[in-house]
C-alpha cells in the first residue's frame, strides 16, 4: 500500500460534466463542474440556482435564477450529484397506506 491518501468523493470523472450541488442552509445549485480542490471548494460554469418557496423555506420551486460562473465554498457543500442520468421519482413512502391490521 502507498501511504498516500486516497479521497472519498472522486469529482475528477465529474469535471465539464453537469453536476447538482446542495448547501447548507437549504440552496440548491445545477452546472458545470470546472474545476474543485482537496477542501471540496467547486468552480461551476453556467449554474443555475432553484429558488426556494416563499411559504416554506425547506422546498425548492421550478422557478431558475441564472447565476452564471460561481465559487462554492466547501464548507457549505452538502451533496455533489451528477445530473446525467438522474431522474425524479414518486415517493413511495407517501402512496396510500393501509394500516396494519392488529
Amino acid at each position: 500500500m502507498s501511504g498516500r491518501k486516497e479521497t472519498v468523493l472522486d469529482l475528477a470523472k465529474f469535471v465539464d460534466r453537469g453536476v447538482s450541488v446542495k448547501l447548507s442552509g437549504g440552496r440548491q445549485v445545477t452546472g458545470t463542474l470546472k474545476g474543485y480542490d482537496q477542501l471540496l471548494n467547486l468552480v461551476l460554469d453556467e449554474a443555475t440556482e432553484n429558488l426556494r418557496d416563499s411559504d416554506d423555506p425547506l422546498k425548492t420551486t421550478d422557478q431558475m435564477r441564472q447565476l452564471g460562473l460561481i465559487v462554492c465554498r466547501g464548507t457549505a457543500v452538502m451533496l455533489v450529484a451528477p445530473t446525467d442520468g438522474t431522474e425524479e421519482i414518486a415517493n413511495p413512502f407517501l402512496a396510500n397506506e393501509t394500516p396494519a391490521a392488529t
